[in-house]
């Protein structure tokens, strides 16, 4: 995924979510519709998201410092982790209690009863513009990838929490229509506590899904199956290159890829020869997967023995895991 088409789809989202947030606001100031209470303050949570994700954007071009030599890459990661948590207590958790207060104390719809109506209606055309957009742009990079593993496995975070917002959006959009019209018909405002509840519910799960996520990236994810195999078709198709013994990857940021590999060189090879293939092979690399920014060879003698004991090693520690 380019970062142009995640700030496209951010953008869509912020813009959609401010303008829905306003008439909900102003809905709920008519009615007293909790529903909409729940949904504005859902859309105000969501247009700060959308801020936060820019954010992170922005943090994450700084130039590389002594004391971060690495970069800032990650700073997108931690952003979205931020979001996490921001959708879960102020927008799941309000709508919780929002909702428990309202059942409690059940109040009918009394005044303004077509507004919540013709809002809500406006809101999901705005969110299906919105969710339409990051679908757009996630098709760009899916591929044919089925979307819970886009969600599951995508380096970058923008478009996957947008994904999931705009769905959650939508959803609750229509739980606050059943809320509202059943509330409109019965008279019964537990109908109106009972969709804002609902809401609630499905805003907490979306957010402990985009945590769970994110902390896989924040710990620190290697690179695809697929990137992992053109990285190694890129090191064994030049000369002095034996075999790779072992190599790993890691994820500084959704477009930057630290690679390192111990390769196999020949016993008789010579220290200007094999500073060229070191070369060599670096240029093929990037060449291969050009997010591969940060790249660490080590050349060895391949020793059977040895290569069997680190595999063992390593495949202990992943176990233990």
């Amino acid at each position: 995924m380019s970062a142009e088409g995640g700030t496209r789809a951010i953008i869509a989202a912020l813009t959609a979510n401010l303008g829905i947030a306003v008439t909900k606001f102003v809905a709920w100031l008519l009615t007293g519709s909790s529903s909409m209470l729940a949904e504005a303050i859902h859309s105000v949570a969501d247009s700060g998201n959308q801020l936060l994700l820019l954010i992170g954007g922005k943090q994450s071009r700084r130039r590389a410092t002594p004391e971060h030599p690495f970069g800032y890459g990650r700073e997108r990661y931690i952003y979205a982790f931020i979001v996490s948590i921001v959708l879960f207590s102020v927008g799941g958790l309000f709508a919780l209690y929002e909702g428990y207060h309202k059942i409690q104390h059940p109040e009918a719809i009394h005044s303004w009863q077509w507004v919540p109506i013709v809002v809500l209606v406006i809101a999901i055309g705005l969110e299906g513009y919105s969710f339409m957009t990051a679908i757009k742009e996630s098709n760009h990079t899916r591929g044919k990838t089925t979307w819970v593993n886009f969600v599951r496995r995508a380096k970058a975070p923008e478009l996957p929490v947008v994904l999931l917002e705009d769905a959650g959006a939508l959803i609750g959009l229509i739980l606050a229509l059943f809320g509202v019209v059943l509330t409109l018909i019965t008279g019964d405002g537990v109908w109106d506590g009972i969709g804002t509840g609902a809401i609630g519910l499905l805003l907490v799960a979306i957010a402990v899904v985009l945590a769970i996520e994110t902390k896989s990236l924040l710990i620190g994810e290697g690179a695809t199956p697929e990137d992992t195999r053109k990285i190694e078709a890129a090191i064994l198709a030049g000369p002095g290159i034996e075999r790779i013994i072992h190599m790993k990857t890691l994820h500084l940021g959704p477009e930057e890829l630290l690679v390192a590999v111990k390769i196999a060189v020949p016993r008789t090879e010579r220290a200007d020869e094999l500073a060229q293939h070191i070369d060599e092979t670096e240029s093929r690399i990037r060449e291969a997967l050009p997010i591969a920014r940060v790249i660490y060879i080590e050349p060895d003698i391949y020793h059977e023995r040895k290569a069997q004991s680190a595999a063992a090693e390593g495949a202990t520690a992943t176990a233990g895991s």
